[in-house]
């Protein structure tokens, strides 16, 4: 069975420890919630299904029955706070400190890496613009930023991506490595929303930071079936592979862009049966 710490939702985890248990022996959900020092004989399977939580003091419990300790068994007892959390900030806080967990017990989280890499704009920008600053400093690239960055955000910034695998150091210059980080997991999708809100904010200050000739906004408000929707969809995606392949061919970089697609409702749609808003 997978290390806990390749998990993110402890209920796979549960589950996943009762199948191989179930496969060895008779194992069942009895014996698994007595163990656990509960009195229905359910309660663990209705767990697993999605129909009930366990709570702190449950995590606690379960946890131990499943022979998890020390450092383990804080990261079972965490993954279920992050599963239970109900904010983006709360839901960062708790997986941070399942990262933490794990970093210093030297083991490896899956997707860890790509949700420190997406969590912050300083990456993506530094990950483009060290590579093309031969022998420059942390401070040096940190000045180039247009956002506020510090010398020790560059440097951490440096180190992780080398460490990932997104930049190779050769000497006193940087290579991007053909590596790319992608995932549908929960955790990598909140930071991405991290991000967007953090570029969404960079976007609104640029129309007044900005000269028309260094930005580019426009925009279209247009009343638009399903089905259009799914076309525009598709149309911008074509859209932004081309875009990509021009950065992709360009012979250099004199500066670090940020392209934003974005469509959104400005309505709430309307159930056709009924005229009811649809939320």
């Amino acid at each position: 069975m997978k290390s806990v710490t390749e998990y993110e939702d402890y209920r796979m985890y549960m589950q996943d420890y009762y199948n191989e248990r179930k496969r060895v022996s008779s194992f069942s959900w009895r014996e698994y919630t007595r163990a656990s020092g509960f009195t229905s004989p359910t309660y663990l399977k209705l767990v697993c299904e999605g129909k009930t939580r366990l709570s702190p003091q449950g995590a606690e419990k379960v946890g131990a029955a499943m022979n998890l300790a020390g450092f383990e068994l804080e990261y079972f007892k965490t993954m279920v706070t992050y599963c239970h959390a109900k904010t983006d900030p709360e839901r960062k806080e708790a997986y941070e400190a399942m990262l933490e967990l794990a970093s210093n017990n030297k083991v490896k989280v899956v997707d860890g890496d790509a949700f420190r890499y997406f969590e912050s704009w300083v990456h993506p920008v530094v990950r483009e613009l060290a590579p093309v600053m031969s022998g420059a400093t942390p401070g040096d690239i940190a000045r180039r930023c247009c956002q506020g960055v510090s010398a020790g955000d560059i440097r951490n910034s440096l180190d992780f991506m080398v460490k990932a695998g997104l930049l190779k150091k050769n000497g006193d210059a940087y290579v991007q490595a053909d590596k790319h980080l992608k995932s549908s997991s929960s955790i990598v999708s909140m930071a991405l929303r991290s991000m967007h809100r953090e570029m969404a904010t960079f976007a609104k200050e640029a129309i007044n930071r900005f000269a028309p000739s260094e930005r580019n906004f426009t925009g279209l408000t247009m009343g638009i079936s399903a089905e259009d929707y799914k076309q525009i969809l598709q149309e911008l995606d074509t859209c932004r592979k081309k875009i990509a392949q021009i950065a992709l061919n360009s012979r250099g970089t004199e500066r670090v862009y940020r392209l934003n697609l974005q469509l959104f409702p400005l309505t709430w749609g309307e159930d056709k049966n009924d005229g009811k808003e649809i939320r």
